[in-house]
């Protein structure tokens, strides 16, 4: 704002100096001496109001042109929220931190689905595994936009789990399971999808009950808890699994 400002003068190359995080009384002396021995102006965004005032009065003593840029708009919006600002520095850093940390969780959840990399087993905030179909993919979007890492595994009677599965903590690991007629027909439904038989070996019962009976003795390997994901939602299952995660893995 000062740049632009400035550019109705100058052209815009007016000598501009930052000086941020500030907030103590020193700091603030120190700038505005050195204001005046410059014949600057002081344009700030601090909110503390104890600090504004030491700046005013201290920019008066010097003769210091002082200038208050967000002051103006906070009030605005304390008129339209009916309410007064927080007055707490450093909030934006912090929903860009949130915002960054969300990115880079969805990001994981992307790059650890469904095993493709088993190293990111042990660099997640949580591991979901469960047969195909228990919703592991949606939940690690959904759990990811919570802000945590979350990687998953399918467990396939074909395929020995990744070493690093029984290398994770225990309540870091959430196994999913769910009721078989259930299963068979959320099964049925994606071979139709597809465009293939629903009589294929994905969807039958035989083969169902053998891929869960083996996905429940791996997750009795890793010393899990378990959730029954059987007619639930993604938004209910992943509160569940916040809820574990909070209580350290406790499923009770």
């Amino acid at each position: 704002m000062v740049r632009a400002a400035a550019s109705q003068f100058n052209g815009g190359d007016a000598v501009i100096r930052r000086i941020p995080y500030v907030d103590d009384k020193k700091t603030i002396r120190e700038t505005v001496e050195s204001a005046a021995e410059e014949g600057g102006v002081i344009a700030f965004t601090m909110v503390v109001s104890n600090l504004q005032e030491y700046l005013f009065d201290v920019a008066a003593e010097h003769d210091v042109p002082v200038v208050d840029i967000m002051g103006p708009m906070l009030n605005t919006l304390a008129t339209l929220y009916e309410r007064e600002p927080k007055r707490e520095p450093g909030l934006v850093r912090k929903l860009d931190d949130d915002y960054f940390r969300k990115v880079e969780a969805i990001e994981f959840a992307v790059k650890y689905d469904d095993g493709k990399d088993p190293r990111g087993i042990l660099r997640a905030d949580v591991v979901l595994i469960g047969v195909s179909r228990t919703s592991k993919t949606p939940l690690s979007m959904y759990l990811a936009h919570k802000r945590l890492k979350v990687a998953n595994v399918p467990l396939v009677p074909e395929v020995e789990p990744p070493d690093e599965l029984f290398q994770v903590a225990p309540e870091r690991c959430i196994g999913l399971s769910i009721d078989p007629d259930q299963l068979n027909g959320i099964r049925r439904e994606r071979l139709k999808s597809l465009g293939l038989t629903a009589q294929a070996n994905y969807a039958n019962m035989e083969r169902i009950l053998q891929e869960l009976e083996y996905a429940e003795q791996v997750m009795r390997r890793v010393g899990c808890p378990v959730l029954d994901v059987s007619n639930k939602a993604v938004e209910e299952t992943a509160n569940m699994v916040l809820d574990m995660l909070r209580k350290g893995g406790d499923s009770t």
